[in-house]
């Protein structure tokens, strides 16, 4: 290692990285990592409005970014992402699955609709994404592919049972591509967070929210900016020689 290397690490210069969800919480903090690291980043998120504003504060600070308003359960959308995203910038190296939702039923009032709508965002959308950048990621010499999962894939998860099966089902997926994936050169991983301080979190009264947080072991929530840290090690060629590797970030939560 010497001093050119080094600064060379942890850096994303002249690549192109999709953040879905990039809009807000964890997918911001990510996107934003990733700009000051000189990635050009595309924002795909479900609202137009939220896409422009994350891209044009990325761009406020020198960053390259765009704005792709897509919906992770939508097929057609996920395959235009890709296109908007080569035709823009050219290419594809990173894809961050990071969209996703916490629809919560009790068991016994499942419906078709809401099984399509949570495993449909949180994991068909994934899965096809990856496949529609696949053929741009085979071109990338700096591929690699980050699936945000959760903390809620390894545990008891009463009510979001449609949540954690999809995230656990996002780890299989990512242990199996990158095997298939490994010919190719591109790395395939996942983070696994514990309570983040998002809207997700938010959306729960204060009693849960203050249960989640110390429920691990350093007895708080994180904050999106420290997970994207994270994010952007599996991204650049600090982890060069990890694949098929989840990473949890949940502040002790699983061991515990």
């Amino acid at each position: 290692m010497n001093e050119k290397q080094f600064e060379r690490l942890f850096r994303l210069d002249g690549r192109t990285a999709i953040v879905t969800g990039g809009s807000r919480g964890i997918g911001r903090s990510i996107a934003e990592t990733y700009a000051l690291a000189g990635a050009r980043v595309v924002i795909a998120s479900r609202k137009e409005a939220a896409c422009e504003e994350a891209a044009g504060a990325i761009r406020a600070m020198g960053g390259d970014a765009l704005a792709v308003p897509t919906h992770m359960g939508e097929l057609a959308q996920l395959e235009r992402l890709v296109g908007s995203t080569v035709d823009h910038f050219g290419g594809v190296d990173i894809v961050v699955n990071n969209a996703a939702n916490a629809l919560a039923l009790p068991f016994g009032q499942v419906t078709p609709d809401a099984w399509e709508k949570s495993l449909g965002t949180n994991l068909r959308g994934p899965v096809f994404l990856m496949q529609y950048a696949l053929p741009h990621l085979i071109k990338s010499p700096h591929a690699s592919i980050v699936n945000v999962a959760s903390a809620g894939a390894y545990l008891f998860s009463a009510f979001i049972h449609m949540y954690a099966a999809a995230k656990a089902g996002l780890l299989s997926y990512t242990r199996s591509l990158a095997a298939e994936l490994a010919p190719h050169g591109i790395r395939v991983n996942a983070i696994a967070p514990g309570t983040v301080g998002t809207d997700m979190v938010r959306n729960n009264p204060p009693a849960m929210q203050e249960a989640m947080a110390n429920a691990a072991l350093l007895r708080r929530e994180a904050t999106p900016d420290e997970i994207a840290g994270l994010a952007l090690y599996l991204a650049s060629d600090a982890s060069s020689f990890v694949t098929g590797a989840t990473v949890n970030i949940d502040g002790g939560l699983v061991p515990r």
